[in-house]
């Protein structure tokens, strides 16, 4: 009998806590919903220690509703809510493509902030104190068990109700961390910014993949 009165205890609280959760990423998804657009800076590190792998790069992204233009590791990235175009400015090439608005494999730049809407179970995690700000982590696992990817901490401004840190971590032991250091919305943006404009790049090689 105690026996099942523990785990009727452990599944209430974990039950409470996933509501919990699901509520603090339902506030954040509807403010990010709330801006007409978002520019975001921040830092981009990738580790593995098993492969010897680490690495750190700085960048920058302009979101307007599924429309995005990302510059990170050297190359620019421009969605205009149909075509991808990455242009590569060291080796002078384009790759153009469609992107499958639809497809729930990876994080792209437009979902950056609302990925967690569909797919993950929620967990509540720590709170951590980063020079005043109270960031609540959200533990996200993916409900596909053959998933390559093992869990997601997002870090929330608590405050603020803006996301501050997503660390991916993928079952081969490679983490992937986005730290927030820069978030403005509502910003005057270009009404070409969203557009390709191929006359701008005559000298480069232009790869047209579908």
């Amino acid at each position: 009998m105690k026996k099942i009165i523990l785990l009727v205890f452990v599944f209430s609280i974990t039950t409470i806590q996933a509501q919990i959760a699901k509520e603090l990423l339902d506030e954040v998804s509807k403010k990010v919903k709330s801006y007409s657009n978002i520019v975001i800076g921040f830092k981009y590190a990738l580790n593995n220690p098993a492969e010897n792998v680490s690495q750190e790069t700085r960048g920058d992204v302009t979101l307007q509703g599924n429309k995005y233009l990302l510059n990170l590791m050297g190359t620019q990235q421009l969605y205009d809510g149909k075509k991808l175009h990455v242009i590569i400015p060291e080796d002078e090439e384009i790759n153009i493509s469609s992107q499958d608005e639809n497809d729930d494999s990876s994080i792209t730049p437009s979902k950056m902030l609302t990925f967690y809407e569909e797919g993950y179970t929620y967990k509540m995690d720590i709170v951590q104190d980063v020079q005043g700000r109270k960031i609540q982590y959200v533990k996200l696992i993916p409900i596909d068990s053959k998933s390559d990817l093992k869990e997601i901490l997002l870090g929330i401004d608590k405050e603020t109700k803006h996301i501050y840190k997503v660390i991916e971590k993928q079952n081969n032991g490679t983490n992937a961390t986005i730290t927030i250091h820069n978030f403005k919305t509502n910003q005057p943006l270009s009404e070409m910014l969203f557009k390709f404009n191929e006359s701008k790049y005559a000298n480069y090689y232009i790869n047209r993949l579908d």
